[in-house]
């Protein structure tokens, strides 16, 4: 029978190759976030120029910086191209003050499903997630990751029943956008970050890429 010592010794071994064993693959995953996110920017360079060019025919900018919760809820600058009409937030305000029905919708999924701020060009960019290209650069600046939780804004914190956000990078895609991403309640996706934080090795964020395509080429983003 193990004496409490050698019991004590064990465990600590073990938690010491766990450590190392995370260490190791969130230095391999940030390695490869720098290569992929700058190979990709390079591959997306002119279509991001021409998409900015299209977005900037209503007259608005084509790119605008939101503050999101980053790792260990520090805000940075999320950047996106613009999928909504200038002035978009009073046009939800008042959007949500006449219909009830919205309202609910929002403050069950932080999102609504026919979203008046969004200009026809900003639906095609959302069903393909084109508008979220610029973050390659929140990738490369160490803000993001390709593959994490979905970054949230600050104010959604509260909403959010969980504490392992905080414990990675956010990513531009992750488990809860090849799942259910649209189905699902916002405080829900707290589920999907805990079983990220499970299983995570870069076979599952292997395999969360091969999703990833699928679902952008199935237009599944709104």
């Amino acid at each position: 029978m193990l004496s409490d010592e050698k019991l004590t010794l064990i465990i600590d071994r073990r938690e010491a190759e766990t450590d190392r064993s995370h260490a190791g693959y969130l230095a391999a995953k940030r390695a490869m976030d720098l290569v992929l996110a700058s190979l990709l920017g390079l591959f997306f360079l002119p279509l991001i120029f021409g998409l900015v060019l299209l977005v900037r025919l209503d007259g608005g900018k084509a790119l605008y910086c939101q503050q999101r919760l980053g790792r260990g809820g520090k805000p940075f600058c999320f950047w996106k191209l613009r999928t909504m009409v200038p002035n978009a937030e009073d046009a939800l305000a008042l959007h949500l003050a006449r219909d009830p029905a919205a309202r609910l919708e929002w403050d069950r999924t932080q999102k609504l499903r026919q979203d008046p701020r969004v200009t026809p060009f900003g639906r095609v960019l959302r069903k393909y997630s084109l508008d979220e290209l610029p973050q390659l650069w929140n990738v490369i600046c160490g803000d993001m990751s390709l593959i994490g939780p979905r970054p949230m804004f600050p104010v959604q914190r509260e909403l959010y029943p969980g504490v392992l956000y905080g414990n990675l990078r956010p990513g531009i895609t992750g488990l809860w956008q090849v799942t259910d991403r649209n189905q699902c309640t916002f405080a829900e996706r707290a589920r999907f970050d805990h079983l990220y934080a499970e299983r995570l090795s870069l076979r599952t964020d292997a395999w969360i890429a091969m999703r990833t395509i699928l679902v952008v080429f199935g237009g599944t983003g709104c």
